[in-house]
């Protein structure tokens, strides 16, 4: 990723989000299945597929207002917890970036958008979320890392869900039973970190 990220596709970026969700829903499916309601997958596609059939608009919009614009799009039909959260996190990192950020401004506004997803979830680091995703991908940009370095750091978070007891969310009540499992939250997130990644990358 270059300074300046003026230049973002975000029609393309979209298109390769939806693609990478539907292509994973079923595996999405499957891990909250085993800790959740069993719907995140397929509640996942359904957002995506609602960006998916508004790209067009949304891509003609100023990257903040598109962000936000996501965002509500998101809530509105995700559904479950992923939806609020999700959309929280888009509403929240349109909100602070400006009309033309660089890579320190999306940084920062990454880290905001962030924290509003923990407040929103009352939830925070170490809890088996996907928080303990978005958390080291902050910190992977404001250290200025790659693209493939940043998807490599997502991976890897999303992989250290699974001996972690969950704190949050319905996976909580599970107790130990959730020790073993990934967070499907947390996959998700490091699915769309690597797309974005890589749809960046092919981009530049």
């Amino acid at each position: 990723m270059s300074d300046a990220i003026t230049a973002i596709n975000l029609k393309r970026l979209i298109e390769a989000a939806a693609s990478t969700i539907a292509a994973h829903a079923d595996e999405l499916t499957a891990l909250d299945q085993a800790i959740g309601d069993g719907d995140h997958g397929y509640n996942m596609k359904r957002g995506f597929d609602a960006l998916l059939g508004e790209a067009d608009t949304l891509s003609a919009k100023p990257l903040p207002d598109a962000l936000k614009a996501a965002g509500t799009k998101l809530v509105m039909t995700v559904g479950g917890a992923s939806g609020p959260l999700f959309g929280t996190f888009l509403m929240a990192l349109g909100k602070e970036l400006p009309a033309e950020p660089s890579r320190v401004d999306f940084a920062t506004a990454f880290g905001k958008a962030v924290d509003a997803v923990a407040a929103r979830g009352k939830s925070e680091a170490g809890q088996k979320t996907m928080l303990d995703v978005l958390y080291p991908v902050r910190d992977a940009l404001v250290a200025g890392k790659s693209g493939a370095e940043i998807a490599t750091v997502a991976a890897h978070a999303a992989d250290a869900t699974v001996p972690m007891k969950a704190i949050r969310g319905r996976a909580s009540f599970l107790g130990d039973r959730s020790i073993g499992h990934m967070d499907a939250g947390a996959r998700s997130v490091s699915l769309l970190v690597a797309t974005v990644a890589q749809t960046l990358g092919e981009t530049a």
